[in-house]
């Protein structure tokens, strides 16, 4: 039966070609990956990676922080909460020590399951099993010790991520602190600087919380880090690791502040690391900072887990 339709196929017999050396290509053999050889090591392992994509970001990143470092331009990790979740607390501490982390901005889940680690050695409740009955968010030592920790040094005149570390060289556990991000910072005198919206934390529950120290605590901290900021300009790298809201708001905030005062603040480079590409840390972090100021941004998007060892490794096998 012929078609019912009244419009025939278009015929491509008349089409013109051209030859495909004419046309040419974007991709060629010459960027392919070279299969990985037994026994190799890191380097050969980075050399093999295709160059194309992500992993020519993974590339430029690694260039940039060497460069940064040799150069002592600022290289600060803004961290979420997840990030700490996963174990990575260890793999930082080290980049610290090694150069490649000046300072860290933290949010304030980050911040508590640093904190616990600490004084417990183990974090993150079972949110379901808990929230039923409101014991969520409950835990009296997080609390207290936090919140007492951000009064005392409020009222000494510094900021939340130092008043937290002072605390654990305090309270921590000897055993456990040495894998706190906090204390090991705050140890080296590395800054650490947190980052709180008051309702989104659990110690904000706890009876001893006090909004006035809060805000004040946090509110010193983002000055800090915002002079921390400026140490970007001509090099220096700025990666957010994990936070998809709080801390890519924060890094905008601080660019706008700094050079709304006259500070030069431009050719530097963005990371954006996550296991899901979000629109604010894109926006915030990997393209709205570098408008009409030169440098980069990169988006490196996998599972933290994976993601922050595999770089921290190779910038270990590139460093001089």
């Amino acid at each position: 039966m012929p078609s019912k339709y009244p419009v025939e196929p278009l015929s491509f017999e008349n089409l013109s070609t051209i030859p495909i050396h004419e046309r040419g290509g974007k991709v060629t053999t010459a960027m392919f990956a070279r299969p990985h050889t037994k026994g190799g090591d890191w380097l050969g392992f980075l050399s093999g990676l295709p160059h194309l994509l992500a992993a020519d970001h993974l590339r430029a990143v690694i260039e940039a922080m060497l460069h940064a470092r040799r150069d002592r331009r600022a290289i600060i990790w803004g961290i979420g909460g997840h990030v700490i979740k996963t174990g990575l607390a260890p793999i930082l501490i080290d980049l610290m020590k090694r150069g490649f982390a000046t300072s860290f901005a933290m949010n304030g889940a980050a911040a508590i399951h640093d904190f616990e680690i600490a004084v417990a050695g183990f974090t993150s409740e079972d949110v379901e099993a808990v929230l039923p009955d409101g014991r969520f968010g409950s835990a009296e030592e997080t609390g207290r010790e936090m919140n007492r920790a951000i009064e005392a040094g409020n009222l000494d005149g510094i900021g939340m991520g130092e008043a937290l570390g002072r605390r654990l060289m305090q309270n921590g556990r000897a055993d456990t602190a040495v894998q706190s991000i906090l204390y090991m910072a705050h140890e080296a005198g590395v800054p650490v600087t947190v980052h709180v919206a008051i309702g989104t934390d659990t110690p904000h529950l706890h009876p001893e919380a006090k909004g006035a120290a809060l805000g004040e605590a946090t509110h010193r901290d983002f000055r800090l880090f915002s002079t921390l900021v400026t140490g970007l300009d001509q090099g220096g790298v700025y990666i957010n690791l994990g936070s998809a809201v709080l801390m890519p708001e924060v890094f905008l905030k601080a660019v706008s502040g700094v050079r709304n005062l006259g500070y030069p603040l431009g050719q530097f480079t963005t990371v954006n690391m996550d296991f899901l590409d979000h629109y604010r840390p894109r926006q915030n972090v990997v393209q709205r900072p570098h408008a009409n100021a030169g440098g980069k941004g990169y988006q490196l998007t996998g599972h933290h887990e994976i993601m922050l060892p595999l770089l921290a490794a190779l910038l270990v096998e590139c460093a001089e």
